[in-house]
């Protein structure tokens, strides 16, 4: 099946991760004209269209499943890297319900079958990028926010979008802890939601989103930093002003609300002009403004101070 996507981003069709790196290379092979001939047409197409991208984006290597799911963040796990693998097993990621509210015409609690149901899930292939300097490249599956968000139809009203992931200590144990200020709360100003690159994920390497990874719905924004892609979704509210994010509230003076890539924009502890390349832990590969996808979103942020709206 050819799955629907913007020309620009790089996708593709896979269930297991071994087919999915394979017929990554074997696209390659076919771009140089060698094997063309010999690739069914829908396959040609699609293999033209994955390899069409921004960037080199198209030739990086993903990150492995075990990489992607026992190294990341999900502090409602704990704080370690690889505590969200230990430790999300407690997450029941079914039954599951999003809350719409605020500045819509059809506010309502919705099944998570109902919010997939009118959608075609699609295969993006994403740089994601740690405001901790490191970073990976991710095949995730999902939908663009802006189907769910065109559904409940926003009021002139709604100039940002609230996210807020599950609150429930028996579900997610470390939030009993004061680690952070729960629930895990992020925003979007509604150009940034309505873009075709935000997507609501739904899983990784063509399979379900495993719990360490924010089971069953996340946000994923590819130009900011990972923060920003809260996980575990169970609400969604539409206002007017802009909303606080955790990380805001937790360290005011380190953290913003824009949170976009940006290597001439230091964290008040450590550089940004270098990341880390999962499974290397050296800073050796440069950080790329809105993390390569500039062409795409730089006009969002026309006349704005890039140092000053952090």
């Amino acid at each position: 099946m050819l799955i629907r996507r913007p020309s620009d981003i790089p996708s593709s069709e896979i269930t297991p991760e071994s087919v999915y790196l394979n017929r990554r290379q074997f696209m390659r092979s076919a771009a140089a004209g060698s094997a063309a001939a010999l690739i069914p047409g829908t396959f040609a197409a699609a293999c033209e269209k994955a390899e069409a991208g921004s960037g080199d984006l198209a030739q990086e290597q993903p990150n492995t499943w075990e990489q992607i799911t026992t190294y990341n963040n999900f502090y409602e796990f704990g704080t370690r890297k690889s505590d969200p693998a230990r430790n999300a097993h407690t997450l029941r990621p079914r039954p599951w319900s999003v809350a719409i509210e605020g500045h819509c015409a059809k506010p309502g609690v919705y099944d998570l079958e109902d919010i997939l149901g009118p959608v075609t899930l699609e295969d993006r292939v994403y740089r994601h990028r740690c405001v901790e300097a490191w970073s990976m490249v991710i095949p995730w599956r999902g939908f663009e926010l802006r189907q769910l968000l065109d559904r409940v139809e926003p009021t002139s009203s709604a100039k940002y979008v609230e996210f807020f992931t599950l609150l429930d200590p028996v579900q997610m144990p470390n939030q009993r802890s004061n680690d952070l200020d729960w629930p895990y709360v992020e925003g979007l100003r509604m150009d940034e939601a309505m873009h075709p690159l935000t997507i609501l994920a739904t899983g990784l390497y063509g399979r379900d989103l495993p719990n360490p990874n924010g089971a069953p719905l996340r946000l994923h924004v590819p130009w900011k930093y990972g923060f920003k892609s809260i996980k575990s979704i169970v609400k969604i509210r539409l206002v007017e002003n802009e909303p606080k994010n955790t990380w805001q509230i937790q360290a005011a003076h380190e953290y913003g609300f824009f949170a976009n890539v940006n290597p001439e924009v230091d964290h008040p502890r450590w550089s940004q002009a270098w990341e880390a390349r999962i499974p290397a832990l050296t800073k050796s590969t440069p950080t790329i403004l809105f993390n390569g996808y500039g062409e795409q979103v730089a006009h969002l942020y026309a006349g704005m101070d890039l140092r000053k709206y952090y």
